[in-house]
Order: structure tokens, then C-alpha cells, then sequence
């Protein structure tokens, strides 16, 4: 459990955030674009709920302090668009900023912990989310930080 779904339990019911419905609301396509009834949310709106998304035991739920709702993802819930190095004066040179599909920018994220696999590139972040970085960031990621010397 990460700190803030740790921390959004200390303001919720005695007896846990309800689950408002089985019924899905809301879905993400694989290109990042969100959902609301089978019908397009505005960007603003999607990142307004992407700040309270949250992945538990790979399930991905909408959380406030009164209910839950359930989410699906086709693949992954943030796309990850473009990144640029942290501002060397509060973090590390080796941490990245990403910025998501719908506009938001993420918490910097330490290079060593973005996996690098055979079928794309992934950033862990807050509660329990983790993004695909789309195939521009990609290839500059790649270009970037990743060594194919010997």
C-alpha cells in the first residue's frame, strides 16, 4: 500500500471506502484517451480523476474520502508523452518529470527505477500506477539514457 492510499485510510469510514458499484464508469483506452459512459471526458476532467487513481491488487479504482469506483484500463492508465531532467537544485540529475497524455505532470521518477523491456518502457508511479512511455518519448528515452555498448 503506498503512503497516500496509507494516508487516504486515516480519512475514510471506520469500515473502509465503499464501492459504489460493479458498474464501470469510467475506462481508459490504450491511448491514453479517457472514457465517462462510453463517451469521451474532456482532458481537464480526466486529469482532475487521474490525481485520485489509484491501482490496488491490479484493479484501478477512483478513490475519495466517501466511495470508490471502478476503473478499466486497456493497458496502462497514463500515457507518457514527453519527460525532461529535474531541476538539479531539488532533486538529482538522474530523476525525470514526465508529462501524461491528458496534461498533467508527474512526480520526478529516479532513471534506475524506468523498466526497460523488449515491449516498451515503463515509469512507476504514485499509488500503485505505472506508465507507458508512447513511442516519441521512446526513442529519445532510448537515445537518451540507454547504453548498447558491451
Amino acid at each position: 500500500m503506498t503512503d497516500e492510499t496509507a494516508a487516504l485510510s486515516t480519512f475514510t469510514q471506520p469500515d473502509g471506502v465503499a464501492l459504489r458499484s460493479d458498474d464501470v464508469l469510467f475506462h481508459i483506452q490504450a491511448n491514453g484517451d479517457w472514457l465517462y459512459l462510453d463517451s469521451p471526458l474532456p482532458a481537464k476532467f480526466a486529469a482532475l480523476f487521474s490525481s485520485i487513481l489509484h491501482c490496488i491488487d491490479d484493479e484501478y479504482f477512483l478513490i475519495t474520502s466517501v466511495e470508490k469506483v471502478k476503473v478499466t484500463v486497456e493497458a496502462y492508465p497514463l500515457l507518457l508523452v514527453d519527460y525532461q531532467a529535474s531541476p538539479s537544485d531539488t532533486h538529482s540529475i538522474d530523476e525525470l518529470i514526465f508529462t501524461s497524455s491528458i496534461g498533467t505532470q508527474l512526480s520526478a521518477i529516479n532513471v534506475a527505477d524506468i523498466i526497460v523491456t523488449d515491449n516498451g518502457i515503463y515509469a512507476p508511479l504514485v499509488r500503485g500506477l505505472v506508465g507507458q512511455l508512447n513511442r516519441a518519448c521512446y526513442y529519445r528515452y532510448i537515445n537518451e539514457y540507454v547504453s548498447f555498448d558491451s
